[in-house]
């Protein structure tokens, strides 16, 4: 598979240059695969689905033909994965997709820890330590930092705005030690992502040590994000015809969505065959991608802080990737935007709960919101001219995508994509329901070990100094 770069096309680089560094240092664009091959029609319709392993596996393959063979393919995977998605129908056409069984209860786990044994794989008899950084906003850094902790021939500094993310993702990323150390910075996430984008294109950096991404702007941890998608679709579309009886039903994905890496694989997903044939994109007060949505031009700004973290974002990665790969118009057809604010995150949490019974996080809420307002007639109104779309206030966006009729016509479902455990957000989850979320124990054992973490100014001095001085 060859790659290309979302600022140059000309640019052409196998997987092996793609994933080692991260981006391309002369551009600053990300790389994209130039195809998207189809799973075979035999594979996508077995009765029953396949596992999420064999998907995993068929996925995977084209993106690597030629530089991983297939054993050793299928034993990254299996290594990867001891985990798997789970999906949760909740009403007769909602279904939750849990993706917190992984090892930090976050659906970072999944391209994490994929990432992380492809760069093993890749970086043997290197003589130089490959180094890894990566901002958070709350739980790819300690999916990462797990992922990769005591991986031979690599290291990895995590950068995570200081004072915004949860007390739990903190204690996540603040007590790793060896190969992995964490820096808490005086800013934002974006103030973060800058520091590792500036450092990604400074030739002098770079001339000194071996730097790659473990951020969603890394492609190997884009690409396996797309094989819960494919795999809960698949599951989904075999349980419609026994849980709602709908006939050749929609399936929508409802993405709760911060930096777009997440959808971005969902659409990877779709490319290659998944029954899915429409998404939502989810945000909170962060809206920079719903208003570009709306208006058609796209503003980038300072983050806000929310209840739902991890989404603070006011400068998305991928939005680069997703302008690159459609027009405005296809993702106008494609996708609904959506946007909530706390007051709303708070409120669904608790509708979820009394509607459902299932305990949702901040994440999820905002998703679960976004589905059911939508299926609650407020996509009908749309439609009909009649909704208020005004981009500064909570709710839909303008456009009406191709898929929005099978919702008025009730026929359609969907998977709402539940990132992270709920009692990482203990706290919100209490205001919202009155009672605590029960806490897995590979969480509980976290807040007992010691913090490690480093205090960083958000200038890129301070940060570049630190970096030749410790890496």
């Amino acid at each position: 598979m060859i790659y290309t770069d979302t600022r140059d096309k000309k640019v052409a680089v196998d997987f092996r240059t793609a994933v080692m560094n991260g981006m391309n240092s002369e551009t600053g664009g990300l790389y994209i695969p130039v195809e998207f091959p189809k799973l075979d029609s035999a594979f996508l319709n077995r009765t029953p689905e396949p596992s999420f392993r064999e998907i995993a596996f068929e996925m995977a393959k084209p993106y690597v033909k030629g530089e991983i063979p297939d054993s050793d393919l299928e034993s990254i995977i299996q290594d990867a994965y001891p985990f798997s998605a789970q999906i949760v129908p909740i009403d007769p056409v909602t279904y939750v997709l849990e993706l917190f069984h992984g090892p930090t209860c976050a659906f970072k786990d999944f391209g994490a820890r994929f990432m992380a044994r492809v760069m093993s794989y890749f970086n043997r008899g290197e003589d130089t330590n490959l180094h890894i950084l990566v901002a958070t906003s709350g739980d790819t850094g300690s999916a990462v930092g797990s992922a990769f902790h005591n991986v031979p021939g690599i290291d990895v500094t995590i950068l995570y705005p200081d004072g915004k993310i949860s007390p739990l993702q903190e204690k996540q990323l603040s007590t790793f030690d060896g190969n992995v150390r964490a820096l808490k910075v005086k800013g934002t996430f974006d103030d973060c992502q800058k520091l590792v984008k500036t450092a990604f294109t400074d030739t002098e950096l770079r001339s000194k040590f071996r730097l790659s991404s473990a951020n969603s702007i890394n492609i190997s941890r884009l690409l396996p994000q797309s094989f819960y998608y494919m795999y809960s679709s698949l599951v989904v579309k075999n349980r419609i015809p026994h849980d709602s009886k709908i006939d050749n039903a929609s399936i929508i994905a409802v993405v709760p969505s911060g930096n777009f890496g997440n959808l971005t694989s969902g659409l990877i997903a779709a490319e290659m065959g998944a029954p899915i044939d429409g998404f939502v994109a989810a945000t909170n007060s962060n809206h920079t991608v719903p208003d570009w949505i709306s208006t058609g031009e796209y503003k980038a700004r300072p983050s806000v802080a929310t209840l739902s973290n991890a989404m603070d974002v006011g400068a998305p990665s991928n939005y680069e990737r997703i302008s690159s790969l459609y027009t405005l118009e296809q993702v106008r057809a494609k996708f609904a935007s959506y946007w909530t604010d706390d007051a709303g995150t708070l409120e669904a949490i608790r509708a979820c709960h009394d509607k459902t019974g299932y305990i949702i996080d901040p994440h999820g809420a905002v998703a679960w919101k976004a589905w059911n307002d939508i299926r609650s007639g407020d996509m009908e109104k749309l439609m009909e001219g009649k909704l208020d779309t005004d981009p500064a206030k909570p709710g839909l966006s303008n456009n009406v995508p191709e898929w929005a009729q099978s919702v008025a016509d009730k026929k359609a479902v969907g998977i709402v994509l539940e990132t992270a455990h709920p009692a990482k957000f203990g706290a919100t989850v209490v205001n919202a329901i009155g009672r605590e979320p029960g806490i897995p124990d590979r969480l509980a054992r976290v807040m007992s070990l010691p913090d490690h973490a480093i205090p960083m100014g958000k200038d890129y001095e301070s940060f570049k100094s630190w970096l030749c001085e410790n890496l």
